[in-house]
């Protein structure tokens, strides 16, 4: 193959290219014979999954199912989470475009130090209820932060809905501050809504490179990106009244709030204390898919929340 790349070539181009080779056709004809013989400038199709040819791949998502189904049936609740793109908030370009008679101004180019923040959304989609619920945080994206937003979640939402609920359905990605293979994640679902609320928490991941699947994707991070789609997200509250207008036809309702506390990354969860969870795998794909329980209170524990003195919440 030669260094000439003829297929992404223009029409006027290639009459200019043809007519050297000694075949003189105008632009408008050698489109016309491009198009005779099915040509058409075409980009590339993303269809592939990574994971796709994993030998438990079709079983764990037969497996999602089954468990939200059970879930369904005994009342309890299923809710996806994930964490959305990170925006830095600032006088910067948001992707999309919008009805207006002038197009917004601003900065040319994306520094992190000229910004306010970056933001790190993490939300939960109640699925049974179409809600959504965002913790921006404005920190680092880790497992513990991940389990905060969702107990935050069970506190505001989750426990006055399902007031009777015993237990409760997590649908995650398979990596990320929320995938399979953090300790610190599993240790954190033990501590803040198992001890914490004596919750029975079932996770389910799906596998590697089908975050598309995750209902969070779909029916609440992809409202949000057509919400504020072509406005710059330049202060906090701007993004705040971006996620809690978000709406769609289904009736989808979002509450968010602004979370400003600093995680630190790296933490990590030793043997001995793993030992010390309720955690079960599950037969199918145990690695994908576990269930913890609350463990006994002694008598000298108390209900006490995790330190939040360098955390401040705006609702």
């Amino acid at each position: 193959m030669s260094d000439q790349k003829w297929v992404r070539s223009s029409l006027r181009h290639l009459s200019t290219r043809l007519a050297e080779l000694g075949h003189a056709a105008s632009p408008p004809t050698v489109g016309r014979l491009l198009r005779k013989l099915k040509y058409s400038m075409k980009a590339n199709r993303k269809e592939r999954e990574t994971g796709s040819t994993h030998p438990e791949r079709d079983a764990q998502f037969v497996h999602i199912e089954e468990q939200k189904q059970a879930h369904r049936e005994a009342h309890l609740p299923i809710i996806s989470v994930d964490t959305k793109k990170k925006d830095l908030i600032g006088d910067f370009k948001n992707a999309g475009s919008d009805w207006c008679q002038d197009a917004e101004v601003v900065k040319v180019h994306d520094f992190p130090s000229e910004a306010v923040g970056r933001s790190v959304p993490y939300g939960v989609y109640d699925l049974e209820r179409n809600r959504g619920y965002v913790r921006v945080g404005t920190s680092a994206d880790t497992p513990q932060f991940a389990v905060e937003a969702i107990r935050a979640w069970w506190e505001t939402e989750g426990a006055g809905a399902y007031a009777t609920a015993e237990g409760l359905l997590i649908l995650a990605d398979g990596g990320g501050s929320n995938g399979c293979r953090p300790r610190v994640w599993k240790h954190q679902l033990q501590e803040q809504l198992c001890d914490r609320f004596g919750l029975t928490v079932t996770v389910c991941h799906y596998p590697t490179g089908c975050s598309k699947w995750n209902p969070v994707e779909h029916r609440l991070f992809g409202p949000i990106s057509l919400n504020w789609a072509g406005h710059p997200l330049r202060t906090w509250d701007t993004m705040l009244a971006y996620l809690r207008g978000t709406t769609t036809e289904t009736g989808l309702s979002v509450t968010a709030e602004l979370h400003e506390a600093l995680y630190e990354k790296g933490q990590s969860v030793s043997n001995a204390e793993m030992e010390q969870l309720h955690l079960e795998p599950h037969k199918v794909c145990p690695r994908w898919n576990y269930t913890l329980r609350p463990r006994p209170r002694s008598p000298t524990a108390t209900n006490r929340p995790a330190d939040l003195s360098a955390q401040r919440v705006i609702s």
